[in-house]
């Protein structure tokens, strides 16, 4: 994540997106933890997932949605906490 250290992203453990066949998934990163909402988009003959999520920023609400795709066997994507900051993302399976 570009707006975020690597301590920060892995403190609650190693940060993650999950995303799952039925629309839904997860997300955790630093003291963040949220559910997801997920679509599939085809943007200029390309797949793009779209999602939003709610969840907790340590003891306080959290939600926002974001955007993802494939390239190169990798996910990047951007995410966008409601009223907070923004980063891009680049995620790899383990």
């Amino acid at each position: 994540m570009e707006q975020w250290a690597r301590d920060y992203i892995d403190l609650e453990g190693p940060g993650f997106i999950k995303f799952e066949r039925n629309g839904g998934g997860t997300l955790r990163f630093g003291a963040v933890e949220a559910d997801l909402d997920c679509r599939a988009e085809e943007r200029k003959g390309e797949v793009r997932l779209e999602f939003s999520f709610d969840g907790r920023n340590d003891a306080d609400p959290c939600f926002g949605r974001g955007w993802a795709e494939i390239s190169d066997e990798e996910l990047h994507g951007e995410l966008f906490i409601h009223r907070g900051d923004r980063s891009w993302f680049k995620a790899v399976r383990p």
